[in-house]
């Protein structure tokens, strides 16, 4: 994925666990397909006798060299765990908390014993509630729960000024990937409508109350829906940015209680804050009026089932997959329990068990052989900034500026988080889920008023991915992605290059993508351009979204190229800077070769396969609204069609199916 965190990191996305064990060659030719030429579409000529031959595993929505990476690094920390479960480990210990944890998670049985119980408490609290002003104070003190609410509020780093930390509020609360759902009479999005309120009164059957509000809460967060911002207006790093005191925000929506949903939220003592959406609040103050106390109650009683209902007896676990997995997603069979146990103690207790897996995953080589990558990376981008035909030597300047300033982090943190604080029992899994919550909402709201800590990580080192994060200027590059297809210590540079090395490319991009080139070297959220640059720069973006506006996955629904245009800045120039990176790596040293492919065709090669990946239709149509990155087939297909080196390796013609007229053909970096 190269992807978007919590609005400031922006981050990379994953071969069969089989294919990666037998890795004796490289290069795995079962997957190409040579009845397609590669002129006409490189990721089929790679990956289309994979494409039909794989059929995506039944616990899954797609599937490809990401998510076969990721099932590998789920099955390693599987397998310690279960090591670790069988020595007595002292209490306290990260090793006592992740075993225990486990032990919780895969405890079915006590998990149906219970039934609705380890949440009933919570239900309560919520139909105790006896006006509106109760029920936003009560909303604020369940998001350290990570019970979602209208009403969402994160600490983060202030992008301008990245020294400190700042609280943002932003409009949330709909349960529907994206609001498109809600707004369009699209037949998909009918049918998920429809869904949703099965889906609400069930879990109300089940938990033995007497409402069935699945319509209401539909029409509740219909509204929301309308006031919410669209993915392209949340990207803009400048028109999410509205600092205002706390006093101030009553003037955005005088029927919240702000104080007090701050304070209950953890974030009492902040004198400002930072409104990603202000005109969505500035329409909450009708919604809120127009909707009876009993519904907002149900709503609230809603968020604590959903929120909760994978934890519970089996007939709710089922209910939240048959919805969220099956219905939107399009999968047919849920996982199995320890592969879903898995996945929560890696959002509880990331860094516990990432600093398991890097003693048996991780080679001091790799993240020596990386900084050998990212240096040359790095100096391919300073040199293609000198021959940029369309900035000034005034932006150029700034521009390698902030490139002298992108520091690096590979493979795992220098300093592991601390979990002494986080009780874990192995008989209490939904207790370990809220308290884990619980810990994280304290671990970011006690940074307020505290220096910016530059050694935390964003991902944990088990984590198939990467990100670059703005107001920090660093580019992170987890263990877990420093593997094949990725990244090979003994595959040929061409491969590396155009696999890991496209990834650095990418992240180093990322700081120069639409949003990204809007801060400074220092990650301060500011203008460094000339306007005339600027101008010039947009000219060329514009351009990049017309081409993947083309682009139909299924029929009649398009790639939207304004959505995805961080990311596909990130992949173009990121590839381009790769290849001059693998150019200077073998420079004085002979032609690499394999089979009857050089150097140059595979580093093309090296790209395209790790694009290796399936959809099921409903997970397409959800990626389309809610995916900042293309489909992979246009992530490999798409850059490749402006770099002027593809043509040459494979000897593209105008009659073929990937060429562009030099004049049309986009170089942005």
């Amino acid at each position: 994925m190269f992807g978007l965190t919590r609005l400031c990191a922006i981050t990379l996305f994953l071969f069969s666990a089989a294919t990666l064990c037998q890795a004796q060659s490289p290069l795995d030719l079962s997957t190409f397909d040579k009845g397609v030429r590669v002129q006409d579409d490189l990721f089929m000529y790679v990956n289309g006798s994979w494409l039909r031959n794989t059929e995506i595993p039944s616990d899954k929505s797609n599937y490809g060299s990401f998510i076969q990476l990721d099932d590998l690094s789920r099955e390693r920390i599987q397998a310690i765990i279960v090591g670790s479960m069988e020595v007595q480990h002292k209490p306290g210990t990260n090793a006592q908390k992740v075993a225990d944890f486990y032990r919780a998670a895969m405890n079915e049985g006590l998990a149906n014993q219970l039934g609705i119980n380890p949440i009933v408490g919570m239900l309560r609290e919520v139909a105790e509630i006896d006006s509106k002003e109760a029920l936003w104070v009560h909303a604020g003190r369940m998001g350290s729960n990570g019970v979602r609410s209208p009403v969402g509020a994160f600490v983060g780093v202030d992008r301008k000024n990245p020294s400190r930390y700042l609280v943002n509020i932003v409009g949330m609360g709909t349960t529907l990937p994206d609001r498109d759902y809600y707004l369009k009479d699209d037949e998909k999005y009918l049918k998920d409508k429809a869904a949703l309120v099965i889906y609400i009164n069930r879990l109300f059957e089940l938990a033995q109350m007497d409402e069935r509000p699945g319509e209401n809460i539909l029409a509740l967060e219909s509204k929301l829906a309308e006031a919410q911002w669209s993915r392209v207006e949340m990207r803009d790093a400048e028109k999410t940015y509205n600092k205002v005191s706390v006093g101030e925000l009553t003037t955005l929506s005088s029927r919240l209680p702000w104080a007090k949903m701050l304070d209950a939220a953890g974030v009492g003592e902040a004198q400002e804050v930072n409104v990603l959406t202000p005109s969505y609040f500035e329409k909450l103050d009708g919604i809120i009026d127009s909707v009876e106390l009993a519904t907002w109650k149900n709503y609230l009683q809603f968020r604590v089932l959903d929120r909760f209902a994978p934890f519970l007896a089996r007939e709710f676990e089922l209910a939240h997959f048959e919805f969220h997995e099956k219905q939107l997603a399009g999968i047919p069979e849920q996982q199995p329990r320890w592969k879903r146990s898995i996945n929560l103690i890696g959002g509880a207790l990331g860094e516990a068990v990432g600093e398991l897996y890097v003693a048996e995953y991780f080679k001091p080589e790799a993240k020596a052989r990386m900084n050998e990558l990212v240096k040359n990376l790095l100096a391919a981008f300073d040199s293609s900034i000198d021959e940029l035909a369309w900035m000034t030597d005034t932006t150029k300047a700034q521009a390698k500026d902030k490139l002298s300033k992108i520091t690096t982090k590979i493979g795992y943190p220098d300093k592991w988080r601390d979990y002494s604080s986080l009780e874990v029992k192995p008989d209490d899994l939904v207790g370990n889920v809220i308290r884990s919550a619980q810990f994280e909402s304290n671990r970011q709201t006690s940074r307020l008023n505290k220096p910016v800590d530059r050694t935390e990580w964003g991902m944990t080192p088990q984590t198939v991915n990467a990100y670059y994060n703005p107001p920090l200027n660093e580019i992170v590059f987890p263990a877990a992605i420093l593997q094949p297809p990725f990244f090979d210590l003994n595959g040929p540079d061409a491969l590396n290059y155009g696999g890991i090395g496209a990834v650095i490319g990418h992240e180093i991009s990322h700081a120069f993508d639409d949003q990204g080139s809007r801060y400074d070297g220092d990650g301060n959220l500011r203008n460094w351009w000339t306007d005339d640059d600027r101008q010039a720069f947009e000219s060329l973006t514009k351009r990049l979204i017309a081409q993947y506006d083309q682009y139909e996955p299924l029929p009649g629904m398009n790639v939207k190229g304004a959505f995805t245009l961080g990311e596909n800045i990130a992949d173009l120039s990121g590839l381009a800077i790769a290849y001059k990176a693998y150019k200077i790596a073998r420079e004085g040293k002979p032609e690499e070769s394999l089979e009857d492919w050089n150097g140059d065709q595979l580093f093309f090669i090296g790209w395209s396969r790790v694009w290796q990946r399936k959809y099921r239709d409903a997970e397409m149509v959800k990626r389309l609204a809610t995916d900042p990155h293309a489909p992979s087939h246009y992530r490999a297909n798409g850059p490749v069609t402006n770099i002027d080196a593809f043509y040459e390796a494979f000897d593209v013609k105008e009659t073929d199916g990937l060429f562009k007229p030099v004049a049309e053909r986009i170089r942005i970096w």
